[in-house]
C-alpha cells in the first residue's frame, strides 16, 4: 500500500507538531521514521493509523482517502492485550472478519512458531512479560495479511534473541507478500538493518527522505548529519 501525504498539519494548543509538506511512501517497503525526541515521529504514525485527525492536509492510501482500517494494523509500544490466552489474541483478527476457525488455527500456529510463542500459547497473554505481550501484539498484527503495518519502537521490550526473530520476520514482509511497514524507532542500528529508506523528522518537519544507505552515508542535510554525529557515530 503506497502512502501519500500532502499539506498535513497537526497542532496541539499553539504549539505546530507536525507539518509536511508532500512525502511519498512507497509500496513493498521498510521505512524507518527517525528523529529526535519530540520531533513529531509517533505523530505522524497516528495520524497516518487515523487514530487523530489531522488540522488540514490530506493521507492517501493507494489514492484513495478513506482509511483502510480492514488492511492495515498497527502495534505500539505497549500493546493492550484481551484478558485472554495467547492463542486468542493473535486469533482475534481472524475471528472478527470471519475466518474459517481451521484456517485461523493454523496461521496462529504457523505466526507463533516464527515468533517463539509456541510454548506461550495457552498462557493468559495479560500475564506475560513487556517482551512476550510485544511478540503476540506482532503476531496478532501479521495474522490478517495487513498491506499496512505501523509500527511504534517494535522490539523496545525484547531481548536479543527475540529481537532478531521479530527482525527476520518484518525484513522478508515487503519481498514476500509485498507489504509496506513503517515504523517510528530510536534505535538507528535497528534502522539500519530493516530498513529500505529512511524519513528524519525534526521539528515537525520531513528534513531528509532518503534510501538507507545514503542516510546513513551521506546525508544532504546539515541538520541530518549533526543528529548522526549526536546520535550515531
Amino acid at each position: 500500500m503506497k502512502i501519500d501525504i500532502t499539506g498535513l498539519k497537526k497542532t496541539y494548543g499553539n504549539r505546530t507538531v507536525l507539518e509536511i509538506g508532500a512525502l511519498h511512501i512507497p509500496s513493498g517497503k521498510i521505512t524507518a521514521v527517525v528523529g529526535p525526541n519530540g520531533a513529531g515521529k509517533t505523530t505522524l504514525l497516528n495520524l497516518v493509523a487515523g487514530l487523530v485527525e489531522s488540522d488540514c492536509g490530506h493521507i492517501l492510501y493507494n489514492g484513495e482517502k478513506n482509511i483502510p482500517f480492514q488492511r492495515m494494523t498497527m502495534v505500539f509500544q505497549k500493546p493492550c492485550m484481551i484478558s485472554s490466552t495467547v492463542r486468542k489474541n493473535i486469533a482475534w483478527p481472524l475471528k472478527i472478519r470471519g475466518v474459517a476457525r481451521a484456517e485461523a488455527a493454523a496461521e496462529v500456529e504457523r505466526l507463533a512458531e516464527k515468533l517463539g510463542l509456541t510454548s506461550f500459547l495457552d498462557r493468559r497473554a495479560d500475564r506475560l512479560s513487556a517482551g512476550e505481550m510485544e511478540k503476540t501484539a506482532l503476531a496478532r498484527a501479521l495474522s490478517f495479511d495487513p498491506d499496512l503495518l505501523l509500527l511504534d519502537e517494535p522490539g523496545a521490550n525484547m531481548d536479543p534473541h527475540a529481537l532478531i526473530e521479530m527482525e527476520a520476520m518484518l525484513r522478508r514482509l515487503p519481498a514476500e507478500r509485498q507489504k509496506t511497514v513503517l515504523l517510528v524507532t530510536h534505535n538507528l542500528a535497528q534502522a539500519e538493518r530493516l530498513a529500505d529508506d529512511v524519513l528524519f523528522l525534526n521539528e515537525g518537519r520531513a528534513a531528509e527522505y532518503c534510501g538507507v544507505k545514503e542516510f546513513f552515508e551521506c546525508p544532504v542535510r546539515e541538520e541530518t548529519k549533526r543528529f548522526l554525529e549526536i546520535e550515531w557515530r
